[in-house]
């Protein structure tokens, strides 16, 4: 029997995939939990309609993505702290703060989970971070760190 899936399931497909089962598995197990629908045409035109949906969503949010990074790109971040002698911070800086300097200087609201930063700022200065906005989408921001 063919099937189309609407869910990963290991071993047989992924969803929107249009596999071949036995019988038995797709009218006791599949169907009934809602995991897959019997492939008819109607059923196949719709999972089709559904795919290229997906991929004009997934290209919307990559053109937006670019966007936000040519933005963010552009533009020199300022985080003001505390400062000890020699330029030490007290404390460090976090993508936490680097997030809420970039909502307030550009009003873009950035994850902090999206900031990666290989360890804690803890020196006044300038550095580059990058910033996983989308999937093939990074940006790398200057950051400029002030007491």
């Amino acid at each position: 029997m063919q099937i189309i899936l609407k869910k990963d399931i290991k071993g047989t497909g992924k969803e929107g995939d249009i596999v071949t089962v036995s019988d038995g598995f797709a009218r006791n197990k599949l169907i009934p939990s809602g995991m897959a629908v019997e492939a008819t045409e109607a059923n196949k035109r719709a999972i089709a309609r559904e795919k290229a949906n997906l991929a004009e969503k997934i290209a919307a949010e990559k053109a937006a993505a670019k966007e936000l990074a040519g933005k963010l790109e552009a533009e020199t971040i300022v985080v003001k702290t505390k400062v000890g002698e020699g330029g030490k911070l007290f404390g460090s800086i976090t993508s936490m703060d680097i997030a809420e300097a970039i909502k307030a200087q550009t009003g873009n609201e950035i994850d902090k989970k999206k900031i990666v930063l290989s360890k804690p700022i803890k020196e006044v200065g300038t550095s580059k971070i990058d910033i996983k906005l989308y999937q093939d989408v990074t940006a790398q921001v200057e950051v400029r760190i002030e007491g």
